[in-house]
């Protein structure tokens, strides 16, 4: 039984979308993504409100939000007042682009009240059951925000190498 490219497309959106929301981010975002990223010409607003069928306001809100991450970018045509919008195609930018928004001082905030969280308690500390049991919680999500905080800045570090070269490296550690 064949599919149709249509069916195909909507189930490929609706994957993104998921995998949007997955990590973190509202699913109409992933969905915008997705129908610039399989659309072979750039897209406009209304046309991207047409394909994933979001609010123009939600689709103006999310394609901003896009953009400043550097996950699509913005042109115009001659002649024509309306903007127009494709994906980035280059998964290792993206990812970098992603990467370097969690450096944004909002996400750096609630990170540093994990970290205040343990010097309170190491300042006031109660040699109790339940503490320790906070006090261990609290802990291993602090270690697990420093190993992503290090493995994000390693990454970006990574675009000094070039993409070739990263590529051979880890071809060479498979």
């Amino acid at each position: 039984m064949s599919q149709s490219l249509a069916k195909i497309k909507k189930d490929f959106t609706q994957g993104i979308s998921q995998i949007s929301r997955f990590w973190g981010f509202p699913k109409g975002m992933g969905a915008i993504f997705a129908v610039l990223y399989i659309s072979p010409t750039a897209l406009s607003l209304d046309e991207i409100v047409t394909e994933t069928g979001l609010t123009k306001g939600a689709v103006s809100t999310e394609i901003r939000t896009l953009a400043r991450m550097g996950l699509v970018h913005r042109s115009t045509k001659l002649g024509d007042r309306k903007d127009y919008y494709t994906a980035e195609t280059d998964f290792y930018a993206a990812i970098r682009s992603i990467l370097q928004e969690r450096q944004n001082s909002e996400f750096d905030r609630a990170v540093r009240s994990v970290r205040d969280t343990l010097t309170a308690m190491e300042d006031n500390w109660v040699e109790n059951e339940e503490w320790n049991f906070v006090y261990a919680r609290v802990q291993a999500l602090q270690e697990f925000f420093d190993a992503i905080d290090s493995l994000s800045k390693a990454v970006i570090k990574l675009e000094s190498l070039g993409l070739s070269n990263v590529t051979k490296i880890l071809g060479v550690l498979k």
